[in-house]
């Protein structure tokens, strides 16, 4: 059952603890809200200020699984306190096996920070949850990707358009990277997870993943430095460094040209230039 007041007070109290640099907005003139306003949260869930409003002020109508996880993440709530929010709204919390979607708060605050350095959240199947947006110039805007095809190694034994964006000199071994790291995800998550779904749609789809699958590899790791191909500024190679959440299995991946470099000039112009190709 939903508890509104409680609802409503729980979500005011966290919206009023967080600081507009908290989630990389600036302070601005004249603030006299206590933390952010409630158009701000709402701009952070991606819903209108009516609708966020409405249940501060305990109106509306019961908000959706789909609502709550939006206003946990733009709230930058803990997974205790995301899993309090739905208790509140009257729904279960959902999936707590490590594969979900929920980014931890301190892994946002990193990359709220990032806003000159190409960089993604990403799920243990490769799924695209939060880029920067230098990250979205670089590797494209992840939010036009929906179901499987957000999986970045799904798409590249279904989409030949994927491996336009990485030397062509990379693309076997980037092939039994993606291969072996699904294998190693199966293997956690068990024959009954998402990860078992994929690989059984990939092998009825692709030889080439099949060919890969059938060489049972594990712990092929992928190389330090990425060899892009950019559609609008050429080749550029750059330094992934990642960083991972073991509570949730995501992880940040941050990626850096050498000063001076050929390849730094080019994150600058694509900082000017912006998203333009799918991730």
């Amino acid at each position: 059952m939903m508890d509104r007041s409680a609802l409503a007070d729980f979500l005011r109290t966290r919206r009023e603890a967080l600081q507009p640099e908290d989630v990389g907005l600036p302070r601005g003139q004249r603030r006299r809200t206590p933390g952010l306003r409630r158009e701000e949260a709402a701009a952070l869930s991606h819903m209108s200020t009516d609708y966020y409003a409405r249940l501060e002020r305990e109106r509306g109508p019961q908000p959706s699984p789909q609502m709550l996880a939006s206003i946990a993440q733009g709230l930058h709530l803990t997974r205790l306190e995301r899993d309090h929010l739905f208790h509140l709204a009257g729904h279960a919390p959902g999936d707590r096996s490590g594969v979900g979607e929920h980014v931890s708060p301190g892994m946002l605050r990193i990359l709220d920070r990032l806003d000159d350095t190409p960089a993604d959240i990403v799920t243990e199947l490769g799924e695209t949850l939060r880029q920067s947006p230098l990250g979205a110039a670089v590797m494209g805007d992840a939010a036009l990707r929906r179901g499987r095809e957000r999986s970045i190694g799904y798409r590249w034994f279904t989409d030949p358009s994927t491996r336009e964006l990485y030397a062509p000199e990379d693309h076997a071994f980037l092939g039994r990277v993606f291969a072996a790291g699904l294998r190693e995800v199966i293997g956690r998550r068990g024959p009954q997870s998402r990860a078992a779904e994929l690989c059984d749609d990939l092998l009825a789809r692709s030889a080439e993943f099949r060919t890969l699958w059938a060489a049972h590899e594990v712990g092929v790791r992928p190389a330090q430095t990425k060899h892009f191909v950019h559609p609008r500024v050429g080749a550029l190679d750059l330094h992934c460094q990642t960083l991972l959440d073991p509570e949730t299995g995501h992880s940040l991946l941050v990626y850096t040209a050498v000063p001076g470099s050929e390849s730094a000039d080019k994150l600058r112009l694509l900082a000017v230039l912006g998203p333009a190709v799918p991730a």
